[in-house]
């Protein structure tokens, strides 16, 4: 059961903050980092300290990965059953103490309460939907073309994988890679992000109670990220490698396991267009908006990056917006009236401001904030420009923040246009009452994935990911545990044949 109570004090935070494990998880075995190394996390809410916790140094992630390997023939041979049992345990434990998971979360990323616990519950599903896949792995048999011989096709566990974790969703990032892998039969290192790493931290210990072998998954954060799994990338017994975050570092990282042949999965950055054209229901439009922009605080890949309005209803549904943003109140995590919690940092928040201050200067419309909150934190304000310009700096970068930059367009070929103008293509949104443009839209943008009349679409059950520079493979689904299986194929003579 949880340690905090559903509506958390601060005797609460300093309990669960003085119950977690502070050192790095190897071979089942809490340990300080090899050199004494320490790095603080930080509130953004605030600027303090919240826990110091242990920083893995290039030796602890060669540890790491030694255990994954030592690990990972009996891991693969235990029965699916058995690992399906210890995903449902997982899900079980996770559910059972989601105000824990969900304290965290807004403690040390700074999103609402209401928004920790619907991560929680979305984390969550990924140990039940891949507890659930996890016997029904399976491969074929079948007798040749020409009857000569039989042919047997099987899968096998990828092997030891190396797990690196974006700072915006620390549950969810996590349970989406590493649940599938439990499922696979691969052991694990996962890296969580600097500025987040306490979810992983607890995510952990609660796996080793659900009984996961030790060395299955270790744990190694750190403020050396390079550094540590640098040397992993290029060691040969690594067989793949899932990422989550920028682009920019994806493509590196990509380049890095090449040298090995790693298997990938990538999921980087977006750009995401949100359309509404003139036959949108907008009560269903603008409630569709507010979740696709300010989910997380607008901290997210699919967040919706670029609001592609039609003329006929531009300055109703602007309005509505601008309306309802204004509405949503700042303030910590814990607040019960939070509805904008901070940015998870200073730099965060210092880019998105420049964006925000570059596109007024390019021409746009500041409908509602576009202003740093003063005092203590990296709050912004939600924000809405109106009438940005086409090669505005805005509608090029990710945001990564409560700010929501509309644009004009006049026909269907046009928003299409707009939409396809990025070199992102992970996901896209629509609103329009007519299907038939509803199925040309999901043909003709290109993106991995598209919400029709809705402003979202991470589903546990459905394949996430995108296409052109958003990354490579899915995960969640039936599709997700195929990135951490492989193909073998075995050939056999025909059984009638002296």
């Amino acid at each position: 059961m949880s340690i905090v109570s559903a509506n958390p004090t601060p005797a609460d935070e300093r309990a669960l903050l003085a119950s977690l494990p502070t050192g790095l998880l190897i071979d089942g075995v809490w340990r300080p980092a090899s050199d004494g190394g320490t790095f603080d996390v930080i509130d953004p809410s605030t600027g303090d300290a919240l826990l110091t916790i242990a920083s893995a140094t290039p030796a602890d992630g060669a540890a790491a990965l030694d255990a994954a390997v030592g690990a990972q023939r009996p891991w693969a041979r235990t029965a699916p059953r058995e690992r399906a049992e210890i995903l449902r345990r997982a899900f079980d434990a996770v559910t059972a103490r989601s105000d824990d998971f969900a304290l965290l979360m807004t403690l040390e990323m700074g999103k609402p309460l209401a928004e920790s616990r619907g991560e929680v519950a979305y984390g969550a599903e990924f140990l039940r939907w891949f507890s659930e896949e996890t016997a029904r792995i399976a491969g074929r048999f079948a007798m040749a073309p020409d009857g000569n011989s039989r042919l047997l096709v099987m899968k096998r566990p990828v092997g030891p994988s190396l797990f690196i974790t974006p700072w915006n969703f620390p549950l969810a990032m996590a349970t989406r890679k590493i649940a599938p892998a439990i499922a696979a039969g691969c052991t694990m290192v996962l890296k969580p992000a600097a500025l987040t790493p306490l979810t992983a931290l607890l995510f952990a210990q609660v796996l080793s109670e659900a009984g996961l072998p030790d060395g299955v998954l270790n744990v190694i954060q750190t403020t050396r990220a390079g550094a540590v799994t640098g040397p992993l990338i290029a060691d040969s017994r690594l067989r793949k490698l899932s990422f989550t975050g920028s682009t920019e570092v994806g493509r590196r990282l990509i380049a890095d396991a090449a040298q090995q042949v790693l298997r990938v999965s990538m999921e980087l950055g977006g750009n995401a267009p949100l359309l509404v054209f003139d036959d949108a229901d907008l009560d269903k439009a603008v409630d569709g908006a507010m979740l696709a922009k300010l989910r997380n605080g607008g901290e997210a890949c699919t967040a919706a990056n670029r609001i592609l309005v039609q003329r006929g209803v531009a300055g109703e549904f602007s309005r509505r917006l601008t309306e309802r943003m204004a509405a949503h109140t700042i303030a910590r995590g814990t607040d019960p009236a939070s509805k904008i919690g901070p940015l998870v940092d200073e730099s965060t928040r210092q880019k998105v401001h420049e964006l925000v201050t570059s596109a007024v200067a390019e021409g746009a419309t500041l409908a509602l904030g576009g202003r740093v909150v003063q005092g203590a934190g990296y709050f912004y304000e939600p924000t809405v420009l109106t009438d940005v310009p086409a090669g505005a700096r805005i509608l090029s970068q990710e945001i990564f923040g409560p700010v929501a930059p509309i644009v004009t367009f006049d026909t269907e070929e046009e928003a299409v246009r707009l939409a396809n103008d990025t070199e992102f293509g992970l996901v896209a949104y629509a609103f329009t009452r007519d299907l038939n443009r509803g199925l040309r839209l999901a043909e003709e943008l290109e993106v991995g994935m598209f919400g029709l009349n809705t402003g979202i679409v991470s589903n546990p059950a459905a394949p996430f990911g995108g296409v052109k520079q958003s990354g490579t493979g899915r995960e969640g689904g039936i599709e997700g545990i195929e990135e951490y299986l492989e193909t073998r194929y075995v050939g056999i003579a025909d059984p009638y044949r002296e």
